[in-house]
């Protein structure tokens, strides 16, 4: 059951933020994520500030360098399909295609994607876990399946989405509207790790709002992809996941990030598989040693030991596709 809250549909960027100032607003943009926490009790909210009228926060488009603008607001579906992002940025669209389903595609923003919050069943449930401000991580002792394998500190989820791994591989910016100025964050700088605050997701304040992201003008022989493994074939979070971006100069690898999903609290950067691939034909061989470096780090809890060969084999099969060997 939803809690009782104020609701104001803000008419300007100024307005957005001054409602946010006051204690317990919350922003909504599509609202898929919003909703779902204030019907589980995850967090206090007496004030629901809402910005889906902000036009100018929609739409995509090529930048004077090459690249690309996104607005916040613009809806996954949007992005999914727009013959922009496909041309140059292609593991973004594949990405965005394999958020949840359908309606939530159309409803749900690239902004508010990049911010959701984690779909950890102790975080949602009724537990008052580290991340709510209590003092126990219970996935580490509990039902622990689906959390991570990288990364573990204190709190074990999995970043949760499918835009923001692809996004960081494709080296992205965040762009921020804050009180004091906007202030533009890189991809990799954007998500906070358990290590450095367990109770917080993004770098963003109270009455920040994303605006925009950017990705660079793509280098020279540029590919890339998204794919990961579900229990479900829709409405499903990553069991694992991996964004690749490589630039290739014949069949070398000259530069590139490979990315996973499902794996750990943050998108997680895999520099260990990229070490292994940059410089060299992927082969069979190339591609074997890149997921195993991958995994190199890997510490599974109780019940999550199979994602260390499911990672190994999807990195392993996504590198030899991209490289068409």
């Amino acid at each position: 059951m939803l809690p009782q809250f104020n609701y104001v549909r803000a008419q300007s960027l100024e307005e957005a933020q001054q409602q946010l100032s006051t204690d317990g607003a919350r922003v909504c943009a599509g609202g898929s994520d919003l909703l779902g926490c204030l019907r589980d009790d995850v967090f206090d909210c007496s004030k629901v500030v809402s910005i889906s009228s902000l036009n100018q926060l929609r739409g995509i488009a090529r930048t004077r360098d090459g690249g690309i603008r996104i607005g916040s607001l613009t809806p996954i579906a949007e992005v999914a399909a727009s013959a922009t992002v496909q041309e140059t940025h292609a593991g973004l669209s594949q990405a965005a295609s394999e958020v949840a389903s359908p309606q939530l595609r159309n409803q749900g923003t690239i902004g508010g994607n990049i911010c959701q919050k984690p779909r950890c069943w102790y975080y949602r449930g009724e537990f008052h876990c580290l991340r709510k401000g209590g003092t126990t991580c219970y996935a580490l002792a509990g039902e622990n399946q689906y959390h991570c394998i990288l990364g573990g500190y204190r709190c074990y989820i999995v970043h949760p989405s499918d835009t923001a791994p692809a996004l960081l591989a494709l080296n992205a910016t965040v762009h921020i509207a804050a009180p004091s100025g906007s202030r533009t964050v890189p991809l990799d700088e954007f998500h906070v790790h358990p290590r450095d605050d367990p109770q917080r997701e993004t770098v963003l304040q109270g009455n920040e709002i994303v605006t925009e992201i950017t990705l660079p003008a793509p280098p020279p022989g540029l590919r890339s992809s998204y794919r990961k493994v579900r229990a479900r074939g829709s409405w499903d979070f990553a069991l694992a996941g991996v964004a690749l971006a490589l630039a290739f100069n014949g069949d070398q690898v000259v530069s590139g990030r490979i990315v996973l999903s499902g794996a750990a609290p943050v998108p997680w950067r895999s520099r260990e598989a990229e070490n292994a691939v940059i410089g060299r034909r992927i082969d069979a061989a190339t591609a074997r040693e890149a997921a195993a470096a991958a995994m190199e780090d890997a510490t599974a809890l109780k019940r999550n030991a199979y994602k260390i060969p499911l990672f190994k084999g999807l990195v392993e099969q996504q590198l030899l596709a991209i490289a068409g060997a």
